[in-house]
């Protein structure tokens, strides 16, 4: 019993970095909208990158933490709070047993991610950890977490150990310690409320009118209600193409952005599906789909495009970015 759900918020499911290799089954990816800020939440907590953690939607639950244990919180700033007590982002956090973990208000961003250290100990699907709710696998059941739920952790690795007592000692009288240091906001990705994502051209963009092509990096788009972990669609100027086109469904990628008759173009994300038949105009680069995973209906979206070498350039930066924390944090707890 070292983690129950007292009350589950919005939507919070158990996410990993994705199913993979059974897309030609028709089972999808799914994991991690964000997985810079999943992935980072776990580095913080000593676990490996792809372990499960809690991707908390918007209104957050409240959680009973039944262990002494380390966790950290990253992505969407959902006012967490560790015993009614503000608490920090982007670093580790010693929590005490009996402590409870809630969330208020959204002050930036949709989605936010918890990492416990010594990860749940919960059967892997198909290789992953992750809730694919439509098809009711992976996670937790295969739902998102209700009152009630008990979750079990794991024990805990060495790196958590060492994390712990580098911070253990400055347990403050709320049942709560977190070290001085944190992720530095300048390796965070652009998060934002009307973000200009960055794009590559995708198979069909030629397939467009000029008027279209030129709509689609000089206005802005709004994220509208029929948007979900799938999805985004997305509402602006029409985006027509010259004449109609047949196609045959084929695969889609993460962040594809597809066409359909209504000229309203669609975000493709996390739980996308296998194919698709509608033209794709582009294809949001790696490193900023963390930043369409954080806005919500009502936020805006830009575009402007990058080459694919420019692409995979910031992609090797992200990535080094992140190597330079893990070798940092190793160093911190040394």
């Amino acid at each position: 019993m070292d983690i129950e759900i007292k009350n589950p918020g919005l939507l919070t499911t158990i996410q990993d970095l994705g199913r993979y290799g059974f897309r030609k089954y028709g089972v999808i990816v799914s994991g991690a909208m964000d997985s810079f800020a999943h992935r980072m939440a776990n580095i913080m907590v000593g676990n490996e990158e792809g372990e499960g953690t809690l991707e908390i939607t918007l209104m957050g639950p409240e959680i009973l933490i039944n262990k002494d244990t380390l966790i950290s919180i990253c992505g969407a700033d959902l006012s967490p709070k560790i015993n009614d007590i503000s608490i920090s982002m982007w670093r580790p956090i010693y929590v005490k047993k009996g402590s409870i973990l809630s969330f208020g208000k959204s002050n930036h961003g949709t989605r936010t991610y918890v990492a416990f250290a010594g990860f749940f100990n919960i059967e892997k699907i198909m290789g992953s950890k992750s809730t694919y709710l439509r098809a009711e696998i992976g996670g937790y059941e295969g739902r998102q977490l209700k009152r009630g739920d008990i979750l079990e952790l794991k024990e805990l690795s060495n790196r958590a150990l060492e994390i712990i007592n580098n911070i253990a000692g400055n347990i403050n009288e709320y049942g709560f310690a977190y070290p001085n240091w944190f992720i530095s906001p300048k390796i965070l990705p652009s998060y934002s409320n009307s973000p200009t994502v960055r794009i590559i051209r995708g198979g069909e963009f030629n397939y467009f009118n000029e008027q279209s092509k030129e709509s689609l990096f000089q206005n802005k788009f709004l994220i509208t209600p029929q948007s979900d972990r799938m999805g985004y669609r997305i509402k602006g100027e029409s985006i027509e193409l010259k004449e109609s086109l047949e196609m045959i469904s084929e695969a889609v990628a993460l962040g594809t952005i597809q066409v359909p008759a209504d000229g309203n173009p669609i975000i493709l994300l996390a739980d996308r599906q296998t194919t698709g038949g509608y033209p794709k105009i582009g294809q949001v680069i790696s490193v900023d789909i963390p930043v369409v995973a954080q806005l919500k209906p009502g936020d805006s979206i830009s575009f402007c495009e990058v080459s694919l070498e420019e692409a995979q350039k910031l992609y090797i930066e992200r990535e080094k970015d992140i190597d330079d924390i893990k070798k940092a944090l190793k160093i911190k707890t040394i």
